[in-house]
């Protein structure tokens, strides 16, 4: 079936970074976003629209580490979603086993906009993780990169790096792109072609997107970012999320670059069936 940009994504195709909110659920203290409920059924709709099946739900930051909320929405979503959860140093070893339970597939630094987590605890949660065979997934500072780059080349998990590292623009000339090619080279390193809008420079965000398609097409995967958290809190116009798939598909141009992309590597990286 073709979505609303005319185009057939391969059967299988997931979104591999979006969000719920549920005001049922409290947000943690001192979070610094407060968007608006954003339900699976929303969700549905906006999957649907895009021709997408599977998803990937992420923690945001306004939980903390509460996923409540996210493995709420994985039961309801089912076998076609897996999770990214948010957890401190102190999780329990049965904690993790009910989130790997729930659906979930890996853990999440925000250094961003959250205090939930702290980088003193990567190591040992990495450790912790391994044998559930997840990973952990970064948002950081484009600054922190360099700084982190022996810590992260020396974990024994794979490392996903979201919204294409949060690299300012231009992305090419800063240390953090350095530091994310060396990563890549080693071959534990993944990165979300997500957020593209968070650039702030749309030209910049295409030269990104064309690199790491051209480059690492087989350690990367595409994320809508939905429902755009950052925008409720006014940081920047709400982006149209066909167009964050156009963006995409403009630089895609092989059916066999859409399989890898949408249905391979989200099947290796979270475990979904392969066709």
């Amino acid at each position: 079936m073709r979505n609303l940009l005319g185009t057939v994504l391969p059967e299988g195709a997931c979104d591999c970074h979006m969000h719920i909110y549920d005001s049922r659920f409290p947000a943690a203290p001192g979070a610094r976003l407060a968007p608006p409920d954003a339900s699976v059924q929303d969700y549905e709709r906006v999957q649907a629209r895009l021709g997408l099946h599977s998803t990937v739900v992420v923690t945001p930051s306004t939980y903390g580490t509460d996923n409540r909320c996210t493995l709420e929405a994985l039961a309801r979503l089912g076998s076609r979603a897996r999770g990214v959860a948010v957890v401190s140093g102190s999780v329990t070893g049965q904690a993790l086993r009910e989130l790997h339970e729930g659906g979930v597939r890996g853990i999440r630094f925000n250094q961003t906009l959250s205090d939930a987590t702290s980088l003193d605890d990567l190591e040992v949660l990495a450790e912790r993780i391994a044998p559930l065979g997840w990973h952990v997934e970064m948002l950081l500072r484009a600054a922190d990169l360099a700084r982190l780059e022996g810590r992260l080349r020396e974990l024994t998990v794979p490392v996903v790096f979201d919204h294409m590292g949060r690299l300012p623009a231009p992305a090419r000339e800063q240390p953090g792109f350095r530091v994310l090619q060396r990563l890549l080279d080693a071959g534990n390193a993944w990165v979300k072609l997500s957020g593209s809008y968070l650039c702030g420079d749309p030209a910049d965000a295409r030269d990104l997107l064309e690199y790491f398609v051209g480059a690492w097409s087989e350690r990367s995967v595409w994320g809508s970012n939905w429902p755009h958290p950052t925008s409720s809190a006014g940081l920047h116009p709400r982006p149209d999320d066909g167009r964050l798939l156009g963006d995409l598909l403009a630089v895609v141009r092989r059916p066999s670059l859409l399989e890898r992309l949408f249905v391979a590597n989200p099947a290796t990286l979270y475990g979904f069936p392969k066709n």
